[in-house]
């Protein structure tokens, strides 16, 4: 049984968008030498979120956002923000919500995901970011 660990550093715009991860997951392990096993995709901070979907435009860069606003929407109150005098409760809200990492199977080298099934991260935040996400792998 082996380790492997990786990173993935992007910038983001925040409010809510969608990162196809998917090549950039599929780079770190063909750099690793592991092919079966399991990957977990993990982003470090409190106002991201990781999942799979089919990353397409309509869905990516507005329904997600507006099923999110209904679920957690940006203008209500939040203690968060009384108690920080910040801007991002809704962004913290959110992120718990979709959870903060993943895990896919690894078989033969690669990805168990489905025909249109991309792993995305979701910027939640009210503003740019440099997100890190560390991709693990655990396997042989």
């Amino acid at each position: 049984m082996a380790v492997e660990t990786h990173h993935i550093e992007i910038d983001t715009a925040g409010d809510s968008q969608v990162v196809n991860l998917t090549e950039q997951v599929e780079r770190c392990l063909a750099d690793g030498g592991i092919h079966s096993g399991i990957v977990t995709v993990f982003v470090i901070g409190s106002t991201a979120g990781i999942s799979t979907t089919e990353f397409e435009p309509g869905l990516a860069n507005r329904d997600l956002k507006a099923a999110f606003e209904g679920i957690a929407p940006e203008n209500a109150t939040y203690l968060h923000e009384q108690t920080w005098h910040d801007d991002n409760g809704h962004s913290h809200v959110r992120a718990t919500l979709l959870k903060p990492g993943l895990t896919v199977p690894l078989v033969e080298g690669r990805l168990t995901l489905g025909t249109w099934q991309q792993i995305i991260l979701i910027d939640f935040d009210t503003r740019p970011r440099q997100r890190r996400i560390v991709v693990q792998v655990i396997g042989e």
